[in-house]
């Protein structure tokens, strides 16, 4: 599944883009003075195919998981917080809940490798949170002692995601957003794109959820421990997943993946979401051509990430929680970015007088 999901992805349709660019250009306002979101519609239209790509059926797909690195503690919370939090998505009291309902999007929480009791696949009470359960392994082994999976799970952690997306698409999707739940899934995080970017890891290990000073330089020293213990390969992005990945990181993976091969953009959450995508981004060149950026979080390292994948953020407001909240705003703005070069008239359809390029409009 993995390998025939990789081979599906292709490049931009670029026909489609320039129509879409002639459409924009003719639209009744001065040309390009709606900035970013114009580039946004002509990217979707080569995304889709379809020069008037509609953006109505969104959805966050927040995957969970569990890290044996929160031993050597790297984090401010213990692991079973994790299970607390997939909980409170389930009651629809957490920020994604919100954030999902206010622009609109269904949200669809995994469970991909939470150490605790979660219940079965279930719609939640509140009728707008689906919740699956797809656990590979009660959370991944100590990346710091040896490999957080075997190569199978690993495998298993991407086409799961795959499968997931694939049942969305289902559902009606047009654009998804990615996000994340795992205590202690920072430091993977940092490991991955230190290997993949050939970094430091202090250029990338940052205080998650608040550690001091003297807790942040022995989290720098764990994943470096990591690096040394595993000796990833930088040029096998399968390997460095099992060697120093999370089941949640391989999931969204996994989605990125599904959603280039079936045409559908991507709107990446913060610094997880985002090195799960750029771990994707090593499957299949052309996968960068389907990310968005939802958010810059306010995080050490995940601005590398964005420029090792091309990618502007769509909204910059300081923010550090991950859960595929910085994801829900992007999909809103692609869902704009879309309605604006198939709504707004032409100065022909609205009758309004096309001034020359060398008049003043």
């Amino acid at each position: 599944m993995l390998d025939t999901t990789i081979q599906r992805i292709g490049p931009l349709d670029r026909a489609a883009m320039n129509e879409a660019q002639r459409r924009h250009d003719s639209l009744a306002i001065p040309r390009g003075s709606l900035g970013m979101l114009h580039e946004l519609g002509v990217r979707l239209a080569g995304i889709t195919g379809t020069p008037l790509p509609e953006m109505k059926r969104l959805a966050v797909i927040t995957m969970a998981g569990d890290h044996g690195v929160t031993a050597q503690g790297v984090s401010c919370f213990p692991s079973e917080v994790t299970c607390q939090m997939v909980r409170n998505f389930l009651l629809g009291g957490a920020a994604i809940n919100v954030l999902t309902r206010h622009v609109g999007a269904r949200l669809t929480v995994v469970d991909m490798g939470v150490a605790g009791q979660l219940p079965e696949s279930s719609q939640s009470e509140n009728g707008k949170t689906c919740f699956l359960s797809r656990r590979i392994a009660d959370g991944t082994q100590d990346i710091s002692l040896g490999p957080a999976m075997s190569i199978e799970h690993a495998r298993r952690a991407l086409e799961t995601g795959v499968r997931v997306f694939e049942e969305e698409l289902e559902l009606g999707l047009n654009a998804l957003g990615t996000g994340d739940m795992g205590i202690g899934n920072t430091t993977p995080s940092s490991a991955i794109a230190a290997v993949l970017l050939k970094r430091d890891p202090v250029d990338l290990v940052n205080r998650g959820a608040g550690l001091d000073d003297y807790a942040l330089r022995r989290k720098v020293e764990v994943v470096k421990r990591a690096l040394d213990v595993n000796a990833p390969d930088p040029d096998n992005p399968l390997d460095v997943l099992a060697k120093v990945g999370g089941y949640e990181i391989g999931g969204i993976a996994g989605l990125v993946l599904a959603a280039c091969a079936h045409r559908v953009p991507v709107v990446v959450d913060g610094f997880i979401s985002t090195s799960a995508a750029l771990l994707a981004s090593r499957f299949h060149p052309h996968v960068k051509d389907y990310l968005f950026s939802g958010h810059r979080s306010h995080v050490l390292g995940h601005d590398l990430m964005l420029s090792s994948l091309g990618l502007r953020p769509l909204v910059d407001l300081d923010m550090r929680l991950g859960e595929g909240t910085g994801a829900a705003f992007g999909l809103s703005i692609l869902s704009a970015a879309s309605r604006i070069g198939a709504e707004i008239l032409t100065f022909e359809q609205a009758a309004v007088t096309n001034p020359s390029e060398e008049r003043a409009y």
